[in-house]
């Protein structure tokens, strides 16, 4: 039972002791387990309004020193955190969960959250494998998210597991596709799910094991409609789909804020006659924050090869604003970056990485190659199952089973190369050390807080790959 039940609410369950602190004095003492600390009203309120530390430095009197009684090892240790922003080399000694448990007697989990998967931690060219997260059953994982902190859900088979932050706290939920295809971390607790062969797309609560919300696109045949990409820009879940018989695609717009309530629809295709282009439906959404653009991609192999298209919509319209036809060195994956104000594709013939720079949008031949220009009439499928991503101010391809990391380079402090006065330079490096390379291909990877998670062919875990950090 937690020391405080029952106490008297004003006195927090402390008890007085005398000479606490001299009426003009800063200094704090407080008796934990038995141990006595010291430390300053500053330190504590670190913790947030909220914290039982804020508590204990606003109920302080002269002839009291709080009593609590917990552990006082631990509690040193989030005493450190507080004074530094950092957990000390000797939380190391302790098990995460038992810092966790105790965090959030103290009201301060954020804090140890922040000091062990801050984003801002994220150091890309310190990236490695530093453990791997088993999955229960058989199958391989077909879909893979995360949220912010580090917290990662993964689908194999029927199944959703997920990791809290800590990656110590894992749980599993069955659902009702037979197979997950694409999925997006909505929050902590919901994600967006949905298959190329199942109808409709459902919202799920991974506490609860149920669905929340079921959402469908009524198309014209009436032949039920399957998912292809999902999307979102905090605001707005953007969903792609195709109907059962593939002869018509359309994007939905639903409100995460007010149910899932339809906003609007767009990109909405019939296929007639031979018109391939408008058979190809959007197989991954991709929000862009400083246009508020929605760029969706999809491709389409046929007798004259690889053939795709690009599109940014304007929601408000629900019109394009630009589109790349693709037919040489057709995407074999894309991505769009917002800091790096570009598109990277990895070619399907080539499997190089390409540009096109944000800030010539609209115009034409916008590809850059950014690897060797020479592969890319080569003939060959070099790029099939290749994946992109951008994260921070890095892009991230995977090759079979191996990572390049694209990075932009600064010249006497501009940018300078082949775009004119206004030109990149972008630079190719390998992550990991020497033993992490050539293991299997590489099928799904996303980034968590200072971490990257990577799933292979045929296993049945994931990687994670994180810098290091001080306390673990």
């Amino acid at each position: 039972m937690p020391p405080f039940v029952g106490s008297n609410p004003l006195s927090y369950g402390f008890r007085h002791n005398n000479n606490n602190m001299d009426s003009n004095s800063n200094i704090v003492t407080i008796d934990v387990g038995g141990h006595l600390f010291q430390t300053t009203k500053q330190t504590l309120n670190q913790a947030g309004s909220k914290s039982l530390f804020s508590t204990i430095s606003s109920n302080l009197d002269n002839d009291s020193v709080p009593f609590i009684d917990r552990d006082p090892e631990i509690f040193s240790v989030l005493l450190s955190l507080l004074r530094t922003g950092n957990l000390p080399s000797k939380a190391k000694n302790f098990d995460i969960q038992d810092l966790i448990f105790e965090a959030k007697f103290y009201g301060v989990e954020q804090l140890i959250l922040n000091s062990q998967s801050n984003p801002s931690q994220f150091e890309p060219f310190d990236l490695e494998k530093s453990l791997l997260l088993p999955l229960t059953g058989r199958d391989s994982p077909s879909a893979i998210s995360t949220t912010e902190n580090g917290s990662v859900q993964v689908a194999h088979g029927c199944k959703i597991t997920s990791f809290d932050w800590s990656l110590k706290r894992k749980s599993t939920i069955l659902t009702q596709f037979p197979a997950i295809d694409s999925m997006l971390c909505l929050n902590s607790r919901t994600v967006a799910v949905g298959a190329t062969d199942f109808s409709g797309l459902q919202i799920l609560d991974l506490v609860k094991g149920s669905v929340k919300k079921n959402l469908n696109w009524e198309n014209v045949t009436k032949s039920g409609s399957t998912v292809q990409a999902i999307g979102s820009s905090g605001e707005f879940l953007f969903t792609s789909f195709e109907s059962s018989r593939r002869n018509s695609n359309c994007i939905m717009v639903y409100d995460v804020n007010d149910d899932f309530k339809l906003v609007t629809k767009i990109g909405h295709y019939e296929i007639f006659g031979a018109e391939l282009d408008s058979a190809i439906p959007a197989t991954k959404l991709r929000w862009l924050p400083s246009h508020n653009l929605l760029m969706s991609a999809g491709s389409h192999s046929g007798p004259s090869g690889v053939l795709g298209n690009i599109k940014f919509w304007d929601l408000r319209s629900g019109n394009t604003v630009w589109e790349i036809k693709e037919n040489i060195d057709c995407f074999s994956d894309i991505t769009v970056s917002d800091s790096l104000s570009g598109i990277f594709k990895v070619g399907v013939h080539s499997g190089e990485v390409f540009l096109a720079d944000l800030r010539n949008i609209g115009s034409e031949n916008a590809w850059i190659c950014l690897g060797d220009q020479r592969k890319v009439t080569n003939g060959k499928k070099e790029g099939i199952g290749c994946k992109i991503e951008s994260h921070g101010n890095q892009v991230f391809c995977t090759k079979g089973g191996n990572v390049e990391l694209w990075s932009e380079v600064l010249i006497n402090g501009s940018i300078k190369g082949r775009f004119g006065s206004e030109g990149r330079v972008f630079r190719k490096n390998y992550m990991g050390r020497a033993k992490d390379f050539c293991g299997n291909r590489i099928t799904h990877f996303s980034f968590g807080g200072n971490r990257m998670f990577v799933t292979r062919k045929d296993q049945q875990f994931v990687e994670v790959w994180q810098s290091s950090v001080r306390g673990f």
